[in-house]
């Protein structure tokens, strides 16, 4: 498993000064649509469609799964780089499931703890989420693996480093947006996504495979939101 971890960072060091060449307005602009793209979306709901129906949330869903495919031609046809700059294609597929099944683990331990201690969970806009249909909720719950990894963890992380602003704040900036951007579920919302986030980070920085972190992230949502009433 080391093996695959020293090739995607000895991939990444080595391409860097190459893919610097490549850093240009077009990678400021999908940099913002990264980091901010979902949050605006999240809440320009929260705002104007404040009740949770099927149609809306679908329509939210749609809004960011568009993002997510704008930020990956941009990458190819923009910048002109390959997905493994961005964390994709860096290690073997059953290797990133393995890797993914330890973060879910990792995550469920931390994640829980924290959940229970805050009793997160039992306010109205869990109540209004919970009464979406199943199907929709685990399509939702994909979605927060796929995309979110995406944007906070293989892209921002990837495009901030590279353009020059050093690895703390590389790390730092996005895992601060993407724990802000959970305001609307509250203060234990935020520090249970900063948990989250953290755990996602570290895995990210020592493996650069975001499959696994999709697949962790994905899990840990699933076990939450979507096992519960399969077995209610």
């Amino acid at each position: 498993m080391e093996r695959d971890s020293i090739e995607a960072s000895s991939f990444l060091m080595t391409d860097r000064p190459s893919m610097a060449a490549n850093v240009s307005r077009v990678t400021w602009v999908s940099l913002s649509l990264a980091l901010f793209a979902m949050v605006l979306i999240r809440h320009a709901f929260v705002f104007f469609v404040p009740e949770i129906t099927v149609a809306s949330a679908i329509l939210k869903e749609t809004l960011i799964w568009a993002s997510a495919a704008a930020l990956l031609v941009i990458v190819r046809r923009g910048e002109r780089l390959p997905m493994r700059s961005i964390g994709l294609g860096t290690a073997r597929w059953w290797k990133s499931i393995l890797w993914g099944l330890v973060i879910a683990v990792v995550s469920a331990a931390i994640v829980g703890g924290l959940a229970y201690v805050t009793e997160y969970g039992h306010g109205p806009g869990s109540a209004a989420f919970e009464k979406l249909p199943l199907w929709l909720i685990t399509l939702i719950v994909f979605r927060a693996g796929v995309v979110e990894e995406l944007f906070y963890r293989g892209y921002a992380i990837e495009r901030l480093q590279m353009l020059g602003v050093g690895r703390f704040w590389s790390v730092t900036i996005p895992l601060v947006i993407f724990s802000l951007g959970h305001w609307s579920g509250g203060a234990a919302n935020i520090l249970i996504a900063f948990a989250a986030g953290a755990i996602m980070t570290v895995f990210y920085l020592w493996r650069r495979d975001l499959v696994a972190n999709m697949v962790g992230h994905g899990l840990v949502d699933f076990v939450a939101n979507v096992l519960p009433r399969l077995f209610s």
